[in-house]
């Protein structure tokens, strides 16, 4: 495969990821009604909210700038892995695809910019 079909490739993944990720995070810091009712639902306070809205926007924009796209890819990973286990295990339901489907989509980004990893820098 080409570098630069390579390229696209991870530009449109995270093309993707920022649409989804900014969509669901501005959802949530507006107050749609559907993030309300579900972190009711989750009973974790309405904070998490906020929390975690500001923390996919923020994964959302730094997975564009440079030196920071490892970091970005990961707390959007994060997210996604906390997202699985809350849907598994407060919320019941058994539909995790778009959570694997984003993870995944996040876990290949953060691959795709491994030479970031701070810790696998500090440790070289």
């Amino acid at each position: 495969m080409s570098t630069r079909l390579k390229k696209l490739g991870i530009i449109g993944i995270k093309a993707l990821l920022t649409f989804a990720f900014a969509a669901a995070g501005l959802a949530k810091l507006a107050g749609a009604e559907m993030m309300t009712d579900m972190f009711d639902a989750i009973g974790s306070g309405q904070w998490f909210r906020f929390v975690t809205g500001v923390v996919e926007i923020t994964g959302a924009m730094l997975i564009w700038v440079n030196g920071y796209q490892f970091i970005g890819a990961g707390l959007l990973l994060c997210t996604m892995i906390g997202a699985l286990l809350t849907h598994i295990l407060v919320l019941g339901v058994s539909s995790a695809a778009p959570a694997i489907f984003l993870g995944v989509l996040a876990a290949f980004v953060a691959f795709a910019y491994r030479q970031q990893n701070p810790i696998a820098a500090a440790q070289s």
